[in-house]
């Protein structure tokens, strides 16, 4: 830019000289000079207005259902764009703002410390307690998993590496029934398979092994999947309706009702409380052989895995 400029300031010295040479007056070289410069203006201008028509004829030959369509397919997809990102991010805000204040929030705090959890209840940690390595593999290589966890698999729902396991007899009698149904009418959810001791929740809801059977003292502890709630059906006639089962368990209001069909028996259960806790703790599957109870969990906020929601319900009949 600096270069042009100085040569046209060079060309206009030179310019400007010849004319002295000659012995034109300034005044009459400034005269011609803005004849030229106005003449090179309008030849722009001319030149200007053709390209402008061109490009008016150019567009006008295009069809006009083209034309239309140039400006609005990229608007849509923009549209669609930010309808995905939004219906996202929605629920997952919704949750904060709605939702989670009205949990109880216990910590997210265990109602009773973490290393006295053995001392109160028959959990049993396998491999691992509180913290501590099995001394017979404190020499073992780290296991380094580089894969995403699935988390319609049971398993993958703790953050330690060991799995807890409840001793509890009565539910681990062989000449019982292995399965029933859980109908929570708020919800729309209608005779919903309940797996005793099952890990996967693609092909049903799990009742943690060991826990207490429906009707019993204690809590039978059921575990299902969520997803984004614009996904959530849990019809019958959906062939992957526990992939979206338990998405809006964490909306149901105290008072709710719950009910559980074992054994030929139907057991009316009302929602207590809600609570949330981190993916450690394990003391939810704590038994409470003075209450007669039934607890829901999921994974919050909905379509994520970085808590585990809570619903209580307390037997009624």
């Amino acid at each position: 830019m600096k270069s042009k400029k100085s040569a046209l300031q060079a060309d206009l010295v030179t310019l400007y000289r010849k004319a002295l040479l000659r012995g034109v007056s300034l005044d009459e070289l400034e005269e011609k000079i803005q004849k030229q410069v106005d003449r090179i203006n309008v030849s722009d201008r001319v030149e200007k207005d053709f390209e402008k028509k061109r490009e008016r004829r150019v567009i006008n030959r295009i069809p006009k259902i083209m034309r239309v369509g140039a400006f609005i397919v990229p608007l849509t997809f923009l549209s669609f764009g930010i309808y995905l990102v939004g219906s996202a991010v929605f629920p997952i805000m919704a949750y904060y703002v709605q939702t989670s204040p009205a949990l109880q929030t216990s910590s997210l705090l265990a109602p009773i410390p973490r290393e006295e959890v053995m001392d109160v209840t028959p959990l049993v940690i396998s491999g691992t307690v509180a913290g501590v390595e099995n001394d017979e593999d404190s020499d073992a290589e780290p296991v380094i998993i580089n894969e995403e966890l699935d988390y319609t698999n049971l398993n993958n729902w703790f953050a330690s590496a060991a799995l807890p396991e409840i001793k509890d007899g009565q539910s681990q009698r062989p000449d019982l029934p292995r399965e029933y149904t859980i109908d929570i009418p708020t919800l729309d959810i209608a005779n919903a398979k309940v797996a005793v001791g099952g890990t996967d929740l693609n092909k049903s809801l799990v009742a943690y092994a060991g826990t207490a059977l429906p009707g019993n003292p204690g809590a039978p502890v059921i575990f299902g999947h969520s997803v984004l709630r614009q996904f959530y059906n849990p019809s019958e006639k959906n062939s992957r309706r526990y992939n979206s089962i338990f998405s809006t368990i964490m909306t149901l209001k105290n008072g709710d009702e719950i009910f559980v069909t074992y054994d030929g028996i139907k057991y009316r259960y009302l929602v207590q409380e809600k609570t949330e806790v981190q993916p450690e703790d394990v003391y939810i599957l704590t038994q409470q052989y003075d209450a007669r109870q039934l607890k829901l969990v999921t994974c919050t906020p909905e379509g994520t895995y970085l808590r585990r929601g809570v619903v209580t319900a307390q037997l009624v009949q």
